[in-house]
């Protein structure tokens, strides 16, 4: 070899007598990405994170809607199936999501406008968009 190097390029990796070596994982932590402005990953995520905006039911979805409550009303003692899909509003922006959750009917309340499942969920029926079970004949809703 003829290089610039070649009078130190065998020698062994000098080790101080006074200062002990740095662990690998404090060497490491060296080169760690710094953030200059906190908070400012997470505000880019809030922004990018997209909502859906809530869907309102024309008159004859929601007379659909109320006719199926009312069946479902006085089949509570059965407990049926069903299958609901209702719009959670998001806390931080505008619009939400629209989730879909299967259980067995616990309790609905016609007057507070709520409905709850046995397994705690409870929705408000102004936000349900489809509500599904077996309790319903085909034809007629």
């Amino acid at each position: 070899m003829n290089g610039p190097y070649d009078d130190i390029i065998n020698c062994p990796h000098p080790v101080s007598a006074n200062h002990p070596q740095m662990p690998v994982a404090d060497r490491a932590a060296q080169f760690a990405p710094f953030a200059a402005v906190t908070g400012y990953g997470e505000m880019i995520r809030e922004i990018e994170r997209s909502t859906q905006r809530r869907i309102r039911l024309d008159e004859n979805s929601l007379e659909v809607l109320e006719r199926k409550l009312r069946l479902l009303s006085e089949c509570i003692g059965e407990c049926p199936q069903v299958e609901v899909t209702y719009f959670v509003p998001d806390e931080k922006k505008d619009g939400g999501v629209y989730k879909t959750v299967t259980g067995r009917l616990q309790r609905l309340d016609l007057r507070k406008r709520t409905l709850w499942l046995t397994d705690g969920t409870h929705v408000c029926l102004d936000d349900i968009l489809e509500l599904e079970s077996e309790m319903f004949p085909d034809d007629s809703l």
